[in-house]
């Protein structure tokens, strides 16, 4: 843990905070934690191990209410939602089946560590199917990373889930883009939070 750097659990709380404050939506649609039984299921279904980034997360909020619409509270997290353990069985077997039809067709070297794998834990997505993920490859592990249908390749977005965190709470606080995207921060309806892309700097 980088010195400085607030807990996981701290920073969960300052973001619900905001949110509770200023986008009701949001908050209201964050789940109880999740049992540890289900946590238990979850990695039996995974074949490994949580990072403790996930379990953290995991024990704090099952996951959000599922979003039906674009309208909807709950994608919070730069326009993703995040996945309770079902969600997260379901999406990491889809990653599966997208590798295992690449090496049945010979593609591994275009999809394997590129778009998908078998050690990419989903955390969130969004409305189009898009993930966000924890990476749980033995050099990347706590990697949170960006998929993309239609990219050729992931993003990696942050090192660790508390530096993701610390960004996106001094992004709400402040109002100031999340560098890393990037996006800003903006209400609607002040019921729920929406993350606009940042137009590009114009050159004087």
């Amino acid at each position: 843990m980088t010195t400085g750097v607030p807990g996981l659990t701290e920073l969960w709380s300052r973001f619900e905070n905001w949110l509770a404050e200023h986008a009701p939506g949001d908050y209201g649609s964050l789940r109880q934690g999740c049992p540890g039984g289900d946590i238990k299921r979850l990695e039996d279904g995974l074949g490994f191990s949580l990072h403790e980034d996930v379990r953290t997360t995991l024990e704090l909020h099952n996951g959000v209410t599922i979003r039906r619409a674009s309208t909807e509270p709950g994608a919070f997290l730069l326009g993703y939602s995040l996945l309770d353990v079902d969600g997260i069985l379901e999406a990491h077997r889809d990653l599966v089946s997208m590798v295992e039809d690449a090496r049945e067709e010979g593609e591994e070297d275009l999809v394997v560590g590129c778009i998908a794998d078998t050690q990419w834990v989903p955390l969130a997505q969004n409305i189009s199917g898009d993930l966000l993920f924890v990476d749980h490859r033995h050099h990347h592990s706590g990697e949170i990373g960006e998929m993309s249908f239609g990219d050729s390749e992931y993003r990696m977005l942050w090192p660790r889930m508390d530096l993701m965190l610390v960004d996106l709470c001094d992004s709400v606080e402040t109002g100031a883009p999340v560098t890393s995207v990037p996006r800003v921060p903006a209400l609607y309806e002040g019921r729920m939070l929406e993350w606009h892309i940042r137009p590009p700097q114009q050159v004087s």
